[in-house]
């Protein structure tokens, strides 16, 4: 499971967050995962808790968005929705498209409670 290492680098940068806003505690992550990421969200969600254990993130939640797949195509220029299995151009029906939405990971934010007790958004 690729998650668990993916969690691991997660909390490389979260314990990078935590001591660059002097952070007793991470309370909330919230992430966004497209579907051709390659990330299954519920096994991430799953193997959060084992990356983050004993860490200021122990008892953080997680919360997962998840993007819809979008292309842009090279014929005709138009951005449409697209399926996982089927990239292909919703105005014209080309097969010539560019990802520009759906293949994401991002670290969207982070909730925080800082040392003076205050709750800070990052």
């Amino acid at each position: 499971m690729h998650e668990l290492s993916i969690c691991q680098s997660i909390m490389q940068q979260l314990e990078q967050i935590a001591k660059d806003n002097h952070a007793d505690q991470i309370d909330s992550i919230y992430l966004q995962i497209g579907p051709l990421s390659g990330v299954e969200p519920e096994l991430l969600k799953q193997a959060f808790p084992l990356a983050a254990a004993g860490s200021c993130a122990s008892q953080a939640s997680v919360h997962i968005t998840v993007p819809p797949i979008r292309v842009h195509c090279e014929i005709c220029g138009e951005e449409s929705p697209a399926t996982a299995n089927r990239l292909l151009c919703g105005a014209c029906g080309d097969y010539h498209t560019r990802v520009i939405s759906g293949d994401e990971m991002l670290l969207n934010s982070v909730e925080l409670t800082k040392r003076s007790e205050e709750m800070s958004y990052v």
